[in-house]
């Protein structure tokens, strides 16, 4: 990528950089970059460790009951003999 580019047209691109956002304003926008970066690998790691807990401990499964229809109260006729 930066294969192409020569020491010229990046002097070039940082001197923009510079004009554009002011040479006050560029330190605090690397610094939340690495922030940004550090909490992510931080997370990432957090994650990693968590899957591997997940593998050591297997999860415990409880019998499921299964549910049983009950069928509806049918009303006894009740036949008169003549």
């Amino acid at each position: 990528m930066f294969g192409r580019l020569g020491w010229m047209e990046i002097i070039v691109i940082v001197l923009l950089l510079v004009i554009l956002f002011g040479h006050a304003k560029i330190p605090t926008m690397m610094k939340n970059l690495a922030g940004g970066i550090k909490t992510f690998k931080k997370e990432m790691k957090d994650d990693d460790a968590k899957k591997v807990e997940s593998k050591k401990e297997p999860v415990k499964k409880t019998p499921v009951k299964k549910a049983v229809a009950k069928k509806p109260a049918t009303k006894k006729r009740v036949v008169k003999k003549k």
